[in-house]
């Protein structure tokens, strides 16, 4: 079996869909110009948090499930990993920034409204960075000392920009997805958080809709330049990334239960301390990982572009990092 009939279905890179990605492109540039913000006029707007509400709603702390907590501690725990957020956003950001701005040279001297829709990209990434940067030092300023950051954001971006082309496009656009589930099923329904919170993920979920698009065209071309064992290899980069991401996820969760536990000032038992770093990784987990990894637009995208083999090997791994519940 050659490569071209190992695959479900083989989408060809031809003059009919490089034009409709080209009007996709072009709506990406228009939706850019149209919601562009600014860090200090819009988002920031000369205030602080708000350490009286709550950073991230129960469905991603996953506070829930820990009763021992009263309500000063259940809102704490939401603001520690509202900490760890801004700088996991951070960090991802780094490399998916520089990944932008390589892709964009396959358009330089190409379509010029792709080299300008994957530019704007890059720029309001570089943007969402600096947005985090500034989030970070807001929340040392009032949080309690000793938070601890376990990943070294350049380290990381360059282990992830060594992998396949493929497997770090496809990462990015887990990415993507996941900022924009986290913000519809999460975050806009959720009326007690922090007003600044609020806006923060508002104005960042209103410009990774657009990513997310440029994301999937520019993954589906590159599916387009592989054959069946080229995409093999992919797959075990992907894979090795999850593997990577959930390493630095259970690194923080270690430390930041360690961090919530001493920070609150009072005694937990062993059995307490256990759940509570339990449900740190699994709140990690399905922020960074499953929330993007299951949402139905990636799934339909691997449809598209493994054979049932590849993805049976991407859906073991997830499974082994983030079981169904």
């Amino acid at each position: 079996m050659n490569a071209a009939t190992a695959r479900t279905t083989a989408p060809q890179w031809n003059a009919e869909v490089a034009d409709a990605d080209r009007a996709r492109y072009a709506r990406c540039i228009e939706v850019s110009r149209r919601v562009r913000w600014d860090i200090d006029r819009d988002v920031i707007r000369g205030r602080d948090f708000d350490f009286d509400r709550t950073f991230l709603p129960a469905g991603l702390s996953l506070v829930n499930r820990l009763d021992f907590l009263d309500s000063d501690e259940r809102r704490f725990f939401s603001q520690v990993q509202g900490r760890t957020y801004a700088w996991m956003f951070g960090l991802c950001e780094r490399f998916i920034g520089a990944k932008m701005l390589q892709t964009s040279g396959l358009h330089w001297l190409g379509d010029q409204k792709a080299l300008e829709a994957l530019v704007r990209f890059s720029d309001e990434e570089i943007k969402h960075q600096e947005l985090f940067r500034r989030l970070e030092a807001l929340l040392d300023a009032r949080m309690p000392d000793g938070h601890v950051k376990t990943a070294e954001p350049n380290a990381v971006a360059q282990f992830v920009l060594a992998r396949r082309n493929w497997a770090v496009l496809a990462l990015v656009y887990l990415i993507e997805l996941f900022v924009q589930r986290h913000y519809e099923e999460s975050i806009a329904p959720t009326q007690e958080l922090c007003p600044l919170w609020k806006d923060v993920f508002l104005f960042h979920f209103r410009e990774e809709c657009q990513h997310s698009v440029m994301d999937e065209i520019e993954w589906r071309a590159e599916d387009a330049r592989l054959d069946h064992d080229e995409r093999d290899a992919a797959m075990d980069d992907l894979i090795a990334l999850l593997g990577a991401v959930d390493d630095i996820l259970r690194a923080q969760a270690d430390a930041d239960a360690a961090y919530f536990v001493a920070a609150c000032g009072r005694p937990f038992g062993m059995r307490q301390q256990l759940l509570l770093l339990d449900v740190l990784r699994r709140a990690y987990r399905w922020q960074y990982i499953a929330s993007g990894a299951r949402h139905p637009s990636f799934g339909q995208a691997l449809a598209k572009l493994c054979t049932p083999a590849q993805r049976t090997r991407f859906e073991a791994a997830l499974a082994s990092i983030v079981p169904e519940d």
